[in-house]
């Protein structure tokens, strides 16, 4: 009788009902994350930011304190079936980085996810001139300051801006901006994460895609896998894909954070352990 593989992989990016766009307890996505062959699950809701900015998709700074407490709760329920841990994931713009300092240092976290969401309208309004390349052009060297940044350990689905409009993306295009930024993002030594919701936007394919990652992987970047989930059944999906796509692009380690040092995994064996 064979035995399965020990679990190794970590959902590494989701969310709780307190950024208002999400539904589920904690509770349940870690039912799922345990039906997906998954060690632990890290839950990164989108934290707070100053002045109410976009305050109807995330949670508010008093709401901080609830937060920590569902994830406790969680932990305590699952101890000795699922590891559960606090992560957060924070907005990036520049300028806002002693608000984002002080927060991360309000309780001890195990993985800081940083994006820039282009969509947000706070940023729409300093960023978007009304040309979506140099839009794009300002996404990426804003990536990569935030990586320069220090204040986080993976960069989150790291060409959302693709999905500003899918028919002005073409990568050939962008590509020198990108591997500008790659090159600076490098240098830090943070991660980036492989954000499988990508599958459910306007341009479905995995963020990044696949001409990206390979970029990535020439310069040793780090990936890390993430769900991205919003609602329970979410966590954990298409992983298997996802760590295919990373042995494409050359890659034979995936990535995750626990008290924030990064620990690597070899893919033969995440796939191997995946239910």
């Amino acid at each position: 009788m064979s035995v399965s593989p020990a679990p190794v992989l970590y959902e590494s990016h989701c969310h709780t009902p307190l950024c208002k766009h999400a539904v589920g307890d904690p509770e349940e996505y870690c039912e799922h994350a345990l039906r997906r062959g998954l060690r632990g699950i890290i839950f990164t809701c989108h934290a707070p930011l100053p002045n109410g900015w976009s305050a109807d998709v995330r949670m508010s700074d008093a709401e901080f304190d609830t937060y920590v407490a569902m994830v406790d709760r969680a932990r305590e329920a699952y101890a000795g079936r699922l590891d559960v841990r606090l992560g957060l994931e924070s907005d990036f713009v520049p300028g806002l980085e002693p608000w984002l300092e002080k927060l991360h240092r309000r309780v001890p976290l195990h993985h800081v996810l940083g994006s820039v969401h282009y969509q947000i309208r706070f940023y729409r309004d300093q960023y978007f001139k009304g040309d979506v390349f140099a839009y794009q052009q300002t996404y990426y060297d804003h990536l990569a300051a935030s990586a320069e940044s220090g204040l986080f350990d993976t960069l989150a689905h790291p060409d959302l801006v693709k999905n500003e409009s899918p028919i002005d993306w073409h990568f050939p295009r962008i590509q020198p901006f990108i591997e500008r930024a790659l090159d600076r993002i490098a240098a830090t030594g943070v991660a980036m994460e492989l954000n499988t919701s990508g599958l459910l936007k306007a341009l479905p394919e995995m963020n990044p895609g696949p001409l990206q990652l390979r970029l990535m992987r020439e310069r040793g970047i780090p990936v890390v896998l993430g769900a991205d989930a919003h609602r329970p059944e979410r966590v954990g999906d298409h992983y298997a894909t996802a760590l295919r796509l990373l042995q494409d692009a050359g890659y034979q380690d995936v990535s995750l954070f626990l008290d924030r040092h990064r620990y690597a995994v070899p893919i033969t064996q995440a796939l191997a352990s995946l239910r």
